[in-house]
């Protein structure tokens, strides 16, 4: 198949999925090598990522996804009368800010992070689509491991987690908590 048709083929693909689509089903469904298909999945990006497109291609970790563009935001709203989400209130940020930074952690370490019950922010954070369940901890009881989503990234207009700030360096006393007013800071910042 030629570039052109190859490209085309990665535009519907991504269009007529709505969600994430890893590299890996894109490269298997066209047949490419992995090498390949970054090659190609640039040069697509490249096209729909330039000022004043109304469409964006965004990477999500090792998966790629179409989406409107920022500034068109308002509009879309608008068009479509979509209401916007409530802001995550200053619990939820704090539980996702540890739950980012040290994933995947059980309820019980980010209860001893902030001090306080966290289960109905935990629950909050997993029915929108920001915090999932990762598998169970071999210990007693078997309790629950969380870690972010790829809704976590495109909310917080991430491309992985690597593009998180490094932590404040500090003394053991200060360093939970020093590292969770930072990330707050950097989580409302995004």
């Amino acid at each position: 198949m030629e570039i052109k048709k190859l490209q085309g083929a990665i535009e519907a693909i991504l269009f007529s999925s709505g969600d994430a689509v890893p590299l890996e089903r894109i490269a298997e469904a066209l047949e490419l090598d992995r090498a390949t298909a970054v090659r190609l999945m640039k040069s697509v990006m490249d096209s729909f990522n330039q000022s004043a497109k109304g469409i964006r291609i965004i990477q999500l970790e090792n998966q790629y996804q179409m989406c409107s563009a920022d500034e068109y935001g308002e509009t879309v709203r608008r068009t479509l009368d979509l209401r916007r989400n409530a802001p995550l209130s200053q619990a939820a940020m704090e539980v996702l800010a540890v739950i980012a930074y040290q994933q995947p952690v059980t309820k019980a370490f980010v209860e001893q992070v902030r001090g306080v019950d966290s289960s109905g922010v935990i629950s909050n954070l997993c029915e929108k689509g920001l915090v999932e369940e990762r598998g169970r901890l071999d210990l007693p009881g078997r309790p629950l491991l969380y870690g972010t989503t790829p809704n976590f990234l495109r909310c917080m207009n991430l491309s992985s987690l690597n593009e998180l700030p490094p932590l404040p360096q500090s003394g053991p006393e200060d360093a939970q908590e020093e590292a969770a007013e930072k990330t707050l800071q950097v989580l409302n910042e995004t």
